[in-house]
């Protein structure tokens, strides 16, 4: 079931991986999501070892799938508040008694576990793109033992493998299929880019046809887009973006419609730091939203998407998010989806840990 190639591997963004080695990941969580439905947790694979995990921000579904997995596959799972410990700081951005460099965390934790789990976004790096992705690096660099990114402010991997399984589940192929990720209101302009980019790159990568649908003023990262464009080119499949909400639904086999922020929120050279405009520029599109007739528009057996929590009655009805009754056609996957947070993660530690 598992193979050495993986151990010691970071998982800081798919990019980092291949086509082939995230079919096997695929594979293994499709394994070991049977063997739990059947009652065997494989709980020798980590048996007394440790993942620590630091949480910059608060969580339910990443804290509570790794701390499952991990207990499911017979380890341990410490949570770290960075505000309880000296909080890990990259050199430069020090404080006295407060702070402790990442350098000497990232070795002292890897002295005493066999990875290290890390969530950090938005205020933390007060909105400085990137940022939070720098302080993964730095661990990375530091740690001899797995980094692995619960969400950063660029990648949110585990969550792009949680998706592409969900699809895989619902049509066992990823050939054809229309995945489309699409910006959705909120009244909240503090929504990070990590799972719009993610979602597209393992679409991409998997071999979907992937469509980002989004008003011009929510662009995302042109690298992330030029990888896309080059996963699409390789996979023989399509890449396109557009700014038509409901036209980009038509056909669609995948719907996930989801806020992510404006450029304005982001701290200058990347941004404006300016929540204002940021709210202003969302206010322009509140018809951006999912809802019964939205899904009408795609395939008769589409299904809804959103990484959760979702901001119902903004970003998409009660009556799209509630519909998981499978003979209805269209429905919501937003659980399986959830649930499969857990699979991917339980593959990655054990092939990695």
């Amino acid at each position: 079931m598992l193979t050495d190639s993986f151990r010691g591997r970071d998982l800081l963004t798919l990019l980092d991986w291949k086509k082939e080695e995230i079919n096997q990941i695929l594979d293994l969580a499709l394994e070991l999501k049977a063997d739990r439905a059947n009652g065997r947790y494989h709980d020798d694979i980590l048996r007394a070892k440790t993942l620590f995990m630091l949480f910059y921000n608060q969580s339910l579904r990443t804290r509570n799938s790794f701390e499952a997995g991990m207990h499911q596959l017979g380890g341990h799972a410490h949570y770290l508040d960075p505000s309880k410990i000296y909080t890990p700081a990259l050199e430069g951005k020090e404080v006295a008694y407060s702070t402790e460099r990442v350098s000497d965390v990232a070795r002292v934790l890897a002295r005493m576990g066999e990875a290290i789990a890390i969530r950090c976004y938005g205020d933390p790096v007060d909105w400085e793109y990137g940022g939070a992705n720098a302080l993964l690096k730095e661990f990375a660099k530091w740690s001899d033992k797995p980094i692995l990114n619960m969400e950063d402010d660029i990648y949110h991997p585990f969550q792009g493998l949680a998706d592409i399984l969900t699809v895989k589940e619902q049509y066992g192929t990823f050939k054809g299929i229309k995945f489309v990720m699409s910006w959705a209101y909120s009244p909240s302009a503090h929504k990070p880019r990590a799972v719009p980019q993610s979602a597209i790159i393992a679409a991409t990568m998997m071999g979907c046809d992937t469509v980002l649908a989004r008003p011009p003023e929510m662009a995302l990262d042109p690298k992330i887009i030029a990888a896309c464009r080059t996963n699409a080119e390789m996979n023989g499949s399509s890449f396109e973006i557009t700014e038509d909400f409901m036209g980009a639904a038509e056909g669609a086999h995948v719907l996930y419609p989801k806020a992510w922020a404006a450029m304005p929120i982001f701290k200058p050279p990347v941004g404006e730091d300016s929540e204002e405009k940021a709210l202003e520029i969302f206010n322009k599109y509140k018809d951006w939203k999912a809802t019964r007739e939205y899904m009408e528009l795609g395939d008769k057996n589409a299904i809804y998407m959103h990484c959760l929590p979702a901001d119902r009655a903004w970003e998409v009805t009660n009556e799209v998010m509630d519909n998981t009754d499978p003979a209805s056609g269209w429905r919501s996957a937003i659980f399986d989806e959830a649930e499969n947070r857990l699979h991917v993660q339980k593959a990655v530690m054990a092939l990695t840990m």
